[in-house]
């Protein structure tokens, strides 16, 4: 009997009090990560500014930043209270049950015989159950948009354009969701035991099939994509790709001021063709220079293996939650325990599987954020070697102004949410004092930096 019986043995007691279990890791998490939403106010609340930002960011920004990160930390604590209201209220008053047994009513009186069986049944379920979390997120989800963002002068969205993105969201998951919850369910049905392998690989697959698709049929839904005009911005991104050997395909600039007034960057694609996508709004409020060092910094990412690494973190990551879930699908009392006792669906497994699973979930997400942290250093420190430290520390400035982030952050709470440095952290790493002390010695060593950074084998 190899670790992964052993623990389904062990799991499958009928007395194991699975619902209690559940519930109580997840009033624990939010307990949790109220208290350090709690310890994070108390940061927000100061009045001065980090000192490596004194002379870099106004008073009247400070406070407007600080007052934003309040708002947001006050959404968090009663949306996510919101939430832990909606998912006890689904556990206490079995409503998975419920929803199982209407769904399969809903498939035997308008449904042809054909289509009756576990998978149909499972799609009905699915889609029902998005249908309802649709509906239940709405009152937060306009709350941040048209009142908290709107606030702040962020929110660019209409009704109507809110109206319409949701639609096609929808739209969307009627769409994917039927074959692909179909491929995972004949898997497990067909497979036996070590079905892991080969979901593990449908996952795989998918993912590659979802990068490849994405830019072409979903992405242009919701923003438009246009080719970056000729001129010294695309000369600068195009030059530094040559320089990395970066296998740029195309350029595009985004209309995120559609939407939001926040800036950004990134790219995406096979490892053989690669897109960088540059924010309307990044362009409009940056130099030239500024936004090439920001694109410095995300070709980092890729030029020292992040991206592949990371990529194969999350492959390791879906096979141990499938390897896992192996110990879970047939687990009787893990069932019964919410209100199936004649019936064992498959997704139903999966989705209390995952329930179970939070809990270390947090745990990965926690080593997740330090190593992206780390990641981030590593990708600044690229990007100034390649000559670009006082630009990459004035369009971090800049962002950080334009996007009223936060600006300090208390270590355990950092820890455990942010992916990425605060900008006190990130320019004391780029050695970054201001134009006043760094600028002069940035001038002089630059040519010197580039001509290093163009002999490294990247």
């Amino acid at each position: 009997m190899d670790i992964l019986q052993r623990l389904a043995h062990f799991l499958d007691r009928p007395l194991f009090p699975w619902k209690k279990l559940i519930i109580g890791f997840s009033l624990g998490q939010y307990v949790f990560e109220g208290f350090l939403s709690l310890r994070q106010y108390q940061v927000l609340r100061q009045t001065r500014p980090p000192k490596v930002l004194e002379n870099e960011v106004s008073q009247e920004v400070f406070d407007k930043s600080q007052a934003y990160g309040r708002a947001k930390a006050k959404y968090s604590l009663f949306s996510g209270l919101y939430g832990q209201i909606q998912n006890t209220a689904f556990i206490y008053y079995d409503v998975l049950p419920k929803l199982w047994a209407l769904t399969g009513s809903w498939l035997l009186r308008f449904a042809p015989e054909r289509f009756s069986g576990e998978i149909s049944h499972s799609i009905v379920f699915v889609l029902t159950f998005i249908v309802i979390q649709q509906v239940l997120s709405l009152p937060t989800s306009i709350y941040h948009t048209f009142v908290l963002e709107e606030k702040f002068g962020f929110n660019k969205q209409t009704p109507k354009l809110f109206v319409m993105d949701m639609l096609k969201s929808q739209m969307l998951a009627f769409i994917l969701t039927p074959p692909i919850l179909a491929g995972f369910l004949a898997i497990v049905q067909k497979t036996g035991n070590k079905f892991f392998y080969y979901l593990w690989l449908f996952g795989a697959g998918l993912q590659v099939f979802m990068i490849t698709v994405y830019p072409i049929t979903i992405l242009p839904l919701f923003n438009k994509l246009s080719p970056l005009e000729p001129g010294d911005l695309k000369t600068g991104v195009e030059d530094l790709a040559k320089r990395l050997k970066f296998p740029l395909s195309e350029l595009h600039v985004i209309d995120g001021s559609k939407r939001s007034a926040h800036s950004n960057a990134y790219f995406f694609g096979m490892p053989w063709k690669k897109h960088i996508v540059i924010y309307d709004t990044l362009i409009e409020k940056s130099e030239t220079q500024e936004v090439v060092a920001v694109l410095a910094h995300e070709l980092g990412h890729w030029s020292l293996g992040h991206t592949t690494r990371l990529f194969g973190i999350s492959q390791a990551h879906f096979f141990y939650i499938f390897a896992l879930f192996s110990v879970f699908i047939n687990n009787r009392s893990l069932y019964e325990s919410f209100g199936f006792h004649k019936e064992f669906p498959i997704i139903i497994g999966f989705i209390l599987f995952s329930d179970a699973l939070a809990p270390m979930d947090t745990v990965i997400k926690l080593f997740m954020n330090i190593l992206s942290r780390r990641y981030e250093f590593q990708a600044d420190e690229f990007a100034q070697k390649l000559g670009y430290s006082t630009e990459l520390a004035r369009s971090l400035i800049k962002l950080q102004i334009q996007n009223l982030s936060t600006m300090d952050a208390d270590w355990m709470y950092a820890s455990y949410h942010f992916s990425h440095p605060i900008l006190s952290e990130r320019l004391g790493a780029l050695g970054w004092y201001g134009d006043s002390k760094a600028g002069a010695s940035e001038k002089e060593s630059k040519d010197e930096k580039v001509a290093q950074a163009s002999g490294r084998e990247l």
